[in-house]
């Protein structure tokens, strides 16, 4: 989900400061990676700037003016359009992982060893999922499920790799050889 459009979903359930987006935000989807504030007051200028969202009201405080942000009319029909398109399926990690098992293969390097080490990467991080898939409310959970069937796929492929590493170095050969 890119920020821009879970902030306009943000600001149609209601007006909000740029802190209260950030810690919706982060309650909401962050639950891995928290938005930073500096990516919220940015995001928050382009969205103004492309006329998706307007201040409706200065406060003064303690510390700077805080601006509360609405979403437009404009903001809306962008957003209604996002989400009513379809994502493109993309890989996910697989081809950083394919490059590095055939570049490993090209430097003379045992690719085993790097899909043996990938794999047990991919188990730790799976295993710490996992685990915080047991305590997790519904949605966060709904999350964790989305990166552990991410991570199956890349496991399932590390293993089809890895049972045929020696076909794939005589084909590389070959292709030397021509």
């Amino acid at each position: 989900m890119t920020v821009s459009y879970a902030l306009l979903g943000l600001l149609q359930e209601a007006d909000r400061h740029g802190y209260d987006l950030k810690q919706s935000y982060d309650r909401r989807f962050g639950a891995v990676r928290p938005l930073r504030f500096g990516a919220v007051y940015r995001t928050l200028a382009q969205l103004q700037r492309d006329g998706l969202v307007a201040i409706v009201g200065v406060e003064s405080g303690a510390g700077p003016d805080r601006k509360r942000y609405s979403i437009t009319a404009e903001g809306v029909t962008d957003l209604e359009r996002w989400l009513s398109e379809p994502e493109e399926p993309q890989p996910q990690l697989q081809t950083v992982l394919f490059q590095k098992v055939l570049l490993a293969l090209m430097a003379g390097r045992p690719a085993i060893e790097y899909l043996d080490m990938q794999r047990e990467a991919h188990l730790k991080v799976m295993r710490e999922l996992t685990a915080a898939r047991r305590t997790a409310k519904l949605r966060d959970g709904l999350h964790i499920d989305f990166q552990l069937f991410h991570i199956e796929a890349d496991l399932r492929w590390i293993d089809h790799a890895a049972g045929r590493l020696d076909h794939l170095i005589e084909e590389m050969e070959m292709e030397v050889e021509s």
